[in-house]
């Protein structure tokens, strides 16, 4: 599991940063790619990665201000050019389905792939499988808006296929069984109780992307024992007035949410074109203060995601 920042800037593009968008590869999991927002020019963005638009599955739209939603129709065109196929889930707010049935009417777009709109009508779980788990709740920004919750459910542990041949058990389709727990008898007439051969569950991993807010309870509640949590930090701690004044939040309240939330480390984006150069510095320099484990991203930069195995 892997982070890659397609964009990492405020409101529009400036030669440093591209708007928002951020691609979560889960590439050895489900091989799949999730996108949270798709700022303009996002398209341009992955053309420079390794990402493939066919590997993209689920889109994910924190809110509808153009710098966070401008690049789709463009995207989902290219992704039909591209051999994209199956279906593509969006979600995002109400509205979002409207945006994107116009654009695609009004430039005689005709997609390759099933496209599925799922607009959100309220918080809680907006999607489960039987490997993963998506949370969504409202932030506080100037329209609607919100943040995601990646919950990956926990992972067996690994069969120990050492200690199995020590005892001459022989490898086939039993392993499975084995691996499942159960309790087999081998052909010899030993039992074996596959829970003995089988390591401690890996905990699952949980990712936290928040869309565009000030400060509101619901972030603690998303971002509670993350592995990552990605927050905007649009201003410096100088400028909360003016963060709240634009809905925003700054590095230093970033900062604390990480540390009172108990997540492992914070990604700070959505940074406004005003900071530049030896600025950026300051603004992590700021929330390394509060928060150790804090960064500031840059366009492209990737973030891996480990595993934990439980003590």
């Amino acid at each position: 599991m892997e982070l890659e920042f397609l964009g990492t800037g405020a409101g529009v593009p400036s030669k440093q940063r591209n708007v928002t968008s951020i691609a979560l590869k889960m590439l050895d999991e489900r091989n799949e790619v999730w996108l949270f927002d798709c700022g303009e020019a996002t398209q341009q963005q992955i053309l420079k990665t390794a990402i493939r638009p066919r590997k993209i599955t689920k889109i994910f739209i924190t809110h509808l201000h153009g710098d966070h939603i401008f690049g789709l129709p463009g995207f989902l065109s290219s992704r039909s050019f591209q051999g994209g196929e199956g279906t593509l889930e969006i979600y995002g707010p109400k509205g979002l389905k409207e945006f994107i049935d116009i654009s695609l009417k009004v430039t005689d777009t005709h997609l390759k792939y099933q496209l599925k709109i799922i607009e959100i009508s309220q918080s809680g779980v907006l999607y489960e499988d039987k490997g993963i788990r998506i949370l969504c709740d409202t932030l506080d920004h100037r329209i609607e808006c919100f943040g995601y919750r990646v919950e990956e459910k926990d992972l067996p542990g690994e069969l120990q296929v050492e200690k199995l041949k020590a005892l001459d058990v022989p490898a086939g389709p039993i392993y499975k069984k084995i691996k499942d727990g159960e309790t087999v008898t081998l052909p010899d007439g030993r039992t074996i109780n596959g829970l003995d051969f089988v390591g401690e569950t890996v905990k699952g991993r949980i990712v936290t992307i928040l869309g565009d807010t000030r400060q509101t309870p619901n972030i603690l509640t998303l971002a509670q024992d993350a592995d990552v949590l990605v927050h905007e930090s649009t201003f410096k701690e100088a400028e909360a007035k003016m963060a709240r004044n634009y809905y925003h939040s700054t590095t230093a309240q970033a900062a604390r949410v990480a540390q009172k939330a108990n997540v492992k480390k914070l990604l700070l984006t959505h940074i406004s074109s005003r900071y530049l150069g030896f600025m950026v510095h300051d603004l992590q320099k700021e929330a390394q203060a509060i928060f150790k484990e804090s960064r500031i991203m840059q366009d492209f930069d990737c973030v891996t995601i480990p595993l934990v195995k439980e003590k």
